[in-house]
């Protein structure tokens, strides 16, 4: 009988999904389900996006289109990170891809090894690791617990660094702490990032439009502009425009990084369909007034998340000031029990309160930090209260 390769042995389903389908399976058999799982948006582009794909498809030429993106959303594109902030890069920079998640695994292959290292904190976005296995890459965790805000010190990332990573993944706005790195905090690590030629420098930063409280978004070049030469910006439509399921990703980086995911595209995808090309070029280009809303009401919602996380005994959170998650470390809760069922870690308690009070949150354990558990608070703002008052009353009901 033949085997399979080696490494779908290293691939694991996605940990966030299976909360997600074991949620929609009780909302389906009559449980009065409230979602804080998946990491989606919960809100439609604005209407010029759809007119784009309408008016593309009454004209669409059937054919194959370039490796690389076509030149208007490569345009459009541009214009967009010249907005955050990154000037001064060409088309010959940009690459795309079906999603971040597709650009960060053509970045592994253009980049990594088997055997050499990637440094990432932890906690991470679950694919990081899932990249790092997949590609039989070691992997390099710099511990950033909530004492410390769950953010990466200088005196750490040089500590790593000094290991010689082939590269080190940044992401900022954080998934799933909600984390956001000031403007010094950025300098400091990129002061360390500085010393260390030879490691290459993803920076996922696609939250980088849902930053709250003023802090503004803030990159590795804006004190160290010598790091341009090494380091790849990964964007998406996803998160900012509500576009998840439409699949396109970025990249800005150098010239050679962005011709070996191109050449790499050449091999997987081909191209990204017309229609959807036509409504990434109009949701870059065109009106803002939907994403810059709905991070205003992201905002106003992570308030309420944190009243309710500050009303609780024990429990540490740490303030995000960006994208739609909260990570508290719920380990208070940790060998008490619910109406005789123990907690005895993050899984026990995620399941023990889905199923006591139909909220579903992701065990923190998924994102390498078992202490903790994810919130998104993306669901529809009149769930918001009630999920958060079952919560609450979930850990006073603990003994």
């Amino acid at each position: 009988m033949p085997q399979l390769a080696q490494r779908i042995g290293r691939a694991k389903p996605s940990a966030i999904m299976a909360v997600a389908e074991k949620a929609k399976a009780l909302k389906v058999a009559g449980r009065d389900i409230i979602s804080f799982s998946i990491g989606v948006p919960n809100f439609l582009p604005g209407p010029h996006v759809y007119q784009a794909a309408a008016d593309s498809l009454a004209k669409d030429s059937g054919q194959y289109g370039s490796n690389r993106g076509a030149d208007a959303l490569l345009d459009a594109f541009l214009g967009h990170i010249e907005r955050a902030g990154l000037k001064g890069y060409s088309r010959a920079n940009i690459s795309t891809g079906i999603g971040a998640k597709h650009i960060l695994y053509n970045l592994a292959e253009a980049l990594l090894d088997e055997g050499d290292s990637i440094a990432f904190a932890v906690p991470y976005w679950t694919t990081y690791q899932d990249i790092a296995d997949i590609m039989n890459a070691k992997s390099l965790h710099l511990h950033c617990p909530a004492s410390q805000n769950y953010k990466i010190t200088p005196a750490q990332l040089d500590a790593a660094l000094k290991q010689k990573p082939k590269v080190f993944l940044f992401n900022n706005p954080n998934n799933p702490t909600g984390m956001v790195y000031s403007k010094d905090e950025v300098a400091a690590l990129a002061d360390v990032l500085v010393n260390y030629p030879d490691t290459w420098i993803i920076a996922d930063d696609i939250y980088h439009r849902m930053v709250f409280d003023g802090l503004g978004y803030h990159n590795f070049m804006d004190t160290q502009p010598s790091l341009r030469e090494r380091l790849i910006f990964v964007d998406s439509l996803s998160k900012t425009y509500g576009m998840p399921g439409w699949r396109v990703g970025f990249i800005a980086a150098p010239e050679s990084v962005a011709k070996a995911v191109t050449t790499l595209n050449s091999n997987h995808i081909t191209n990204i369909p017309e229609v959807i090309t036509a409504a990434a070029v109009a949701a870059l280009s065109g009106p803002q007034d939907v994403p810059e809303q709905k991070n205003k009401e992201f905002e106003g919602k992570r308030n309420l998340v944190m009243d309710a996380m500050n009303s609780i005994p024990g429990l540490i959170c740490p303030r995000p000031q960006g994208a739609f998650y909260v990570f508290p470390d719920i380990s208070c809760a940790f060998g008490k029990s619910h109406n005789g069922t123990l907690i005895a870690n993050d899984v026990d308690f995620c399941n023990a309160l889905l199923d006591a009070k139909g909220v579903a949150c992701v065990p923190g354990s998924a994102f390498g930090e078992p202490k903790s558990l994810r919130i998104s608070y993306t669901c529809p703002s009149a769930q918001l209260p009630d999920g958060l008052k079952r919560f609450v009353e979930f850990f006073a009901e603990l003994t």
